[in-house]
């Protein structure tokens, strides 16, 4: 299995308690994985003002840079560097992914309104201006790992890329993979979710398989299930914007992402994918 796209883990930060959640999850991931992690601050002219009205050095980004790092290694015994950029959040995450070969983000939010702070972005934009899968980690902390994962398919279109990621994350963490399929699934939703199935049992990953209630809100039912199972991770995917090379988020994934029980969601952009996943 060649897991070179997976071997670090790019966590934004704005030094806030959120990020320092989504830093801990990533250094839990990092440690399972085998991956080195890398905290990036993007400095903006809200940083600027920040540093000014704390009366702040400029140097102080780095020294809490240095110190949040010295923390992940001291407690995970894991590899951390840190970077700093200057630019917009929405193109320096994506340029870092690019430029260090990034295999996973993990981003925390307050909410809609993503790294506030320092840096004042949105997180749903964040979440598709890079192609690396971003998990959005809210405020919940990390338990034991990703042991059961909530797989929603809704169309016949990106499941199968979604499955990879979960044979991946599932042969990690040992965890349970439970497809949740919409109630008004076409033939060929419910064909690709019998293959689905079929790709896990060959990968000998454990799953379950539920339907959701007919003419309901499926990204409430996906989110109350998830809930039901005490879930650790919902996964979804997003969508290409053609001829953009960018990607869309619709409501459906937004109540997802920022949902109440503040379970962790995995959005995957379309990529080139570079592990063995049998019979994909």
């Amino acid at each position: 299995m060649d897991t070179k796209m997976n071997e670090i883990i790019l966590v934004p930060t704005d030094f806030s308690e959120v990020c320092a959640n989504a830093a801990n999850q990533a250094a839990e991931a990092a440690k399972l994985l085998n991956s080195k992690v890398v905290l990036l601050h993007v400095i903006n002219s809200e940083t600027k003002a920040f540093l000014k009205n704390e009366n702040l050095a400029p140097g102080s980004i780095d020294e809490k840079l240095q110190e949040i790092a010295a923390q992940l290694k001291t407690n995970y015994g894991i590899s951390v560097e840190y970077l700093v950029r200057e630019g917009s959040i929405f193109t320096e995450i994506g340029e870092v992914v690019k430029d260090l070969g990034i295999g996973m983000v993990f981003l925390g939010t307050h909410g809609k309104v993503g790294l506030q702070h320092l840096t004042g972005s949105y997180a749903l934009k964040v979440v598709t201006s890079s192609t690396a899968p971003t998990i959005v980690v809210q405020k919940r902390p990390f338990s034991q790992g990703y042991k059961d994962i909530v797989l929603p398919i809704t169309s016949e279109a990106g499941p199968l890329e979604k499955t990879r990621w979960a044979v991946y994350i599932a042969k990690k963490f040992d965890a349970t993979i439970h497809i949740f399929l919409v109630g008004e699934a076409s033939d060929p939703v419910y064909n690709a979710s019998k293959q689905i199935a079929d790709y896990l049992a060959k990968n000998n990953v454990k799953y379950t398989q539920q339907t959701s209630e007919k003419s309901k809100n499926f990204s409430k039912q996906v989110v109350d299930y998830a809930t039901s199972l005490n879930a650790d991770l919902i996964m979804i995917m997003t969508n290409p914007e053609k001829g953009l090379g960018t990607f869309l988020l619709g409501s459906y994934d937004e109540e997802i992402i920022f949902n109440a029980s503040q379970i962790p969601v995995m959005c995957i952009n379309p990529r080139k994918f570079n592990f063995e996943v049998l019979g994909l």
